[in-house]
C-alpha cells in the first residue's frame, strides 16, 4: 500500500470504520486506509467526554461479536471504557498502521472509474469508497453568540472548564442532557434546565458487574455469549412497542409513568415532566438519576426552549429570564441531513442533492449514481430499540460480500435506481404506522423536509440482518450485476 493509490478508502475511525478495517485485515486484505480527521480513533466515544457519558445499550451487546470483551466493568459501560475497547481493538488487530490521522475528507468525486478523495493532507485515488462517518458527529449548535460567558457542547467538552459554584444553564433534556444533568447539579451553585419538550424516561438499572461475574465471563466464553444473546433477545422485544402493538406500548408507557411517580413527589413538577406525545416517538431516555436531579431545590426546570441570550441573561420562550455564568448545550447533532453528503459527488450529482427528499440507500448501504461506494450507519441503518453495533456488523458483511464479488467480476458496482426506489418504498411502508411517524412528536429520526423516517430501520434488528446481510449482485447495473436502470 502506497500513499495516494489504494484499493479501499474508509472514511471514519469509529465503530463502523474500525469494524470493517478489522474484518478486512482478518481476510488478509492490506490495501486500504482509514481516513480520520481527529488525532485518535473512537468516533462518538472519542468526541463525547462529558461527565456521566455512557452507553444506553448494555455493554456486552455494544461490542463486536467477533471481538467480545468479557470484563466490562458495568452493565452500561462508561464512555471512556468504550473508547479504550475501540483503541485496543484497533491496536491488537493491526489496524492502526492503516489509519491516517488529521485527514478529514474535504471532498470525494467519482472520476475515470475511481474515487478521488481529497483530505487535509492530499488526495487518495481509491477503487472503493466506504463512508463510515457516522450520524452523530456534527453538533447542532443554537445561536448563543450573544452570551458573555463560557459555552460548551456536550460533544466538544472542555475538561478544563470549571463549573463549581456557578450558575449554569443546560439546554436540552434528551439522552446526553439526562446523563450530564446529575453531574452538573452536584457541581453548580444553581442549574437551570431548558426543556423544549420533556422526554419519556424509564429506569436504567445500571450497576457494576461483580468480580465473580467478570471472572465467569472471562473463563467461560460460552457464558458470555449466552449473556450477550439474552440481552439481544430482551432488546428485540422492544420493537413491538415502537410498532404500536398492544399491550406492549401500554406496558412501556405505564413503566415510564410509574418511574416518574416514584421519583418525583411534587405533582406540579411531575405534570411538567410528562410528555404529551406517545412513548418512543422520540428517543427514550434511560436514567435512574435524572428525576432526582431535577427535583433538587437548587435546580430550576424551565419548561420552554432557550429563545435568546444577551450578556449573562438567558431568555426562555416563556419570557422568563435567567442570569447565568455558563451554558452547556446538549442540543444533539445533525442527523437526517449529514454534512458529509455535500462533499461526496457521484456520476450525476452530490450525495446531498441525491438525498434532497431524504436519505435513501439500497440495503441501507449503496446509492444509485455512486459506483463502488458504500455508506455504513447511514439511511435506515440504525435502531430505536437495540444495538447499533449489530446493524453495523450486518452492513460490514454486505460490504465484504460486495468486495468479494468485485474481485471476481469487472466493475464498477452500482445499484440501479429502481432497486433503490423499491427499497425506500418498502421502508416507508413499514414505517407508516410506527410510533416514530404516528406518535405526535418531532424527532431527529425523521427528515424535516420530507417527513420520512430516514434514520431508523422500522423493524427488528433480526429482520434487518435477514434482508441485508448477504450481498446479491442482481440489483446492480452493468457487467458487475444484472439489473437495468
Amino acid at each position: 500500500m502506497s500513499d495516494g493509490e489504494v484499493d479501499v478508502a474508509i472514511v471514519g475511525a469509529g465503530f463502523a470504520g474500525l469494524g470493517l478495517a478489522i474484518r478486512l485485515r482478518r481476510r488478509g486484505h492490506r490495501d486500504f486506509v482509514v481516513l480520520e480527521r481527529a488525532d485518535e480513533v473512537g468516533g462518538t466515544w472519542r468526541d463525547n467526554r462529558y461527565p456521566g457519558v455512557a452507553c444506553d445499550v448494555p455493554s456486552h451487546l455494544y461490542s463486536f461479536s467477533f471481538r467480545p470483551a468479557p470484563d466490562w466493568s458495568r452493565v452500561y459501560a462508561p464512555g471512556a471504557e468504550i473508547q479504550d475497547y475501540l483503541r485496543a481493538a484497533a491496536t491488537d488487530e493491526g489496524v492502526l498502521p492503516h489509519v491516517r490521522h488529521g485527514q478529514e475528507m474535504r471532498s470525494a468525486r467519482w472520476r475515470d472509474g475511481r474515487w478521488d478523495v481529497v483530505t487535509d493532507a492530499g488526495t487518495w485515488r481509491a477503487r472503493v469508497l466506504v463512508v463510515a462517518a457516522g450520524r452523530l458527529t456534527e453538533p447542532r449548535m443554537p445561536d448563543v453568540s450573544g452570551f458573555d460567558g463560557p459555552v460548551v457542547h456536550t460533544a466538544r467538552w472542555d475538561p478544563a472548564l470549571s463549573l463549581d459554584g456557578k450558575r449554569v444553564g443546560l439546554v436540552g433534556t434528551g439522552a446526553s442532557a439526562a446523563q450530564v444533568a446529575p453531574h452538573l447539579a452536584e457541581r453548580a451553585g444553581e442549574l437551570v434546565v431548558f426543556q423544549r419538550s420533556p422526554a419519556w424516561v424509564v429506569p436504567r438499572g445500571d450497576r457494576p458487574y461483580t468480580g465473580a461475574e467478570r471472572a465467569r465471563f472471562t473463563e467461560d466464553p460460552a457464558a458470555a455469549a449466552r449473556h450477550r444473546q439474552d440481552i439481544f433477545e430482551d432488546a428485540e422485544r422492544g420493537i413491538a412497542a415502537r410498532r404500536r402493538v398492544r399491550p406492549a406500548i401500554d406496558e412501556l408507557r405505564a413503566r415510564a409513568r410509574a418511574h416518574l411517580s416514584a421519583q418525583v413527589a411534587d405533582p406540579d413538577l411531575r405534570r411538567r415532566l410528562e410528555p404529551d406525545y406517545e412513548i418512543g416517538c422520540k428517543r427514550i431516555v434511560l436514567s435512574d438519576d435524572l428525576y432526582p436531579a431535577l427535583a433538587r431545590d437548587d435546580v430550576t426546570l424551565e419548561d420552554s426552549a432557550l429563545a435568546s441570550v444577551s450578556g449573562r441573561t438567558a431568555t426562555a420562550a416563556s419570557g422568563r429570564q435567567h442570569e447565568l455564568d455558563a451554558l452547556v448545550l446538549a442540543t444533539g447533532f445533525h442527523t437526517t441531513r449529514q454534512p458529509y453528503a455535500e462533499r461526496v459527488h457521484g456520476r450525476y450529482a452530490s450525495l446531498a442533492e441525491h438525498w434532497a427528499d431524504g436519505m435513501t440507500a439500497y440495503a441501507s448501504t449503496t446509492v444509485h449514481g455512486f459506483p463502488n461506494m458504500f455508506v455504513l450507519d447511514g439511511p435506515n441503518a440504525s435502531l430505536g430499540h437495540n444495538s447499533a453495533v449489530y446493524m453495523i456488523e450486518t452492513q460490514i458483511d454486505y460490504v465484504l460480500g460486495a468486495l468479494s464479488h468485485l474481485a471476481s467480476a469487472p466493475g464498477p458496482l452500482e445499484v440501479s435506481a429502481a432497486a433503490e426506489r423499491a427499497y425506500a418504498a418498502d421502508v416507508d411502508a413499514a414505517a407508516r404506522d410506527t410510533v416514530w411517524l404516528q406518535g405526535g412528536c418531532r424527532s431527529w429520526y425523521v427528515d424535516e423536509a420530507s417527513g420520512r423516517l430516514t434514520l431508523l430501520w422500522p423493524g427488528s434488528a433480526r429482520s434487518f440482518r435477514e434482508r441485508n446481510a448477504r450481498f446479491d449482485p442482481a440489483p446492480y447495473l452493468g457487467s458487475a450485476g444484472s439489473a437495468t436502470a
